[in-house]
């Protein structure tokens, strides 16, 4: 168990060292003042091999190598690495010399020792590996030039080694977690949604960046002192407030949703919010979604003629239908009869697998067409 002064200096940077970018800066620091080490050093790999992100992190304070024997580490010596980190017992201390000296590293052990550590001003050494629940390991290591380690450095590092195993599970943890929202994130900026959320009065209280722009897109406003979502077109202002005052008012009401541009397509969905938002700050009224195509509607059609195998009509006919517009309304805008039009649908509802109107705006709107 550490003692309350190591706990005192090493855990509390080893805590806020999971938030840090690059991580642990401040714990590795504290580490090597701790043990009068010249350099300490995590490695570890955040994600499984095979994944985006799955490369290896080296975090250091201290000097590190040259750069000239770093260069020779990655282009001769990397293959040739004689120390056993996998096979390291882990939460266990180990010197330089129990390293090199295995028989599976003493090949080696030397020329690693004359042409790299010695090089670096490595010449003492402790490393120690630590492995989380998942499988994924992180090695510490500290060095010295001068003289070797004060006797209560392995009991020190062997202390540290629950704390380092919990905080890389953490840390792995979050970086899985930034990877997925990272890829979340992409997903919805290509769909080009955004979002606020407003109190009862229509105040604008958040909101995320593509909210933000696609508010002057919208042909809405956030005006006066108070901050009020508003639009200059009086018929979408009466209906923009109508709608946020009834879901205001009746928590259990239907959502609603407002056309704003058809032509590049632009609408939104108010929400009431149910309280979702959690506890930290105050809770919303209405939540509202925005949501804008950047695409003409002549390149949509080429788009939805290339993924559904559509002439450049029924192209024409199903982005219409998708868009909420009857066969009446559409056949003149395409130069079709009503009577064409309907075997136009006909078609379209063939070659996409539709088996209605309902199906067909599902089958546009959600296929990977609203992420081109």
């Amino acid at each position: 168990m550490l003692q309350d002064k190591d706990a005192a200096q090493l855990l509390p940077p080893l805590i806020a060292g999971l938030v840090e970018q690059p991580p642990w800066q401040g714990f590795l620091e504290a580490l090597r003042a701790r043990l009068g080490a010249d350099y300490a050093s995590l490695v570890f790999r955040p994600l499984p091999l095979g994944t985006p992100e799955a490369r290896v992190i080296h975090l250091y304070a201290g000097a590190p190598s040259p750069p000239e024997v770093s260069r020779h580490y990655r282009e001769n010596f990397y293959l040739r690495d004689p120390v056993p980190y996998h096979a390291m017992a882990e939460g266990r201390s180990h010197a330089l010399a129990d390293l090199l000296a295995a028989p599976v590293t003493a090949p080696h052990g030397a020329s690693y020792f004359r042409e790299l550590l010695a090089p670096s001003g490595m010449n003492h050494l402790r490393m120690i590996r630590c492995a989380e629940p998942g499988g994924v390991s992180g090695w510490i290591t500290v060095t010295r030039r001068e003289a070797d380690f004060a006797a209560g450095a392995d009991r020190l590092l062997e202390d540290l080694a629950p704390h380092l195993r919990a905080a890389l599970a953490a840390l792995v943890a979050l970086e899985r977690e930034r990877l997925t929202a990272d890829i979340t994130r992409e997903a919805v900026r290509r769909m080009n949604f955004g979002w606020l959320t407003l109190d009862a009065a229509g105040r604008v209280c958040d909101g995320d960046a593509i909210g933000a722009d696609l508010l002057a897109a919208a042909g809405l406003s956030v005006q006066g002192r108070d901050g009020r979502l508003t639009a200059r077109d009086p018929q979408l202002r009466r209906q923009l407030h109508a709608a946020i005052r009834e879901l205001a008012e009746q928590p259990q009401a239907r959502p609603r949703a407002l056309v704003i541009h058809r032509d590049p397509w632009l609408d939104l969905l108010l929400v009431p919010s149910g309280g979702r938002m959690g506890a930290t700050r105050a809770t919303p009224a209405v939540l509202c979604y925005l949501h804008a195509d950047h695409w003409s509607s002549a390149d949509r059609c080429e788009q939805l003629a290339q993924l559904f195998d559509l002439t450049r009509s029924e192209a024409r006919l199903a982005l219409a239908l998708s868009r909420g517009a009857t066969i009446a309304e559409a056949a003149p805008d395409i130069g079709l009869t009503v009577e064409s039009a309907r075997t136009y649908s006909k078609r379209i509802y063939a070659k996409t697998g539709a088996r209605g109107a309902a199906d067909l705006v599902r089958f546009i709107h959600r296929s990977v067409l609203a992420m081109a």
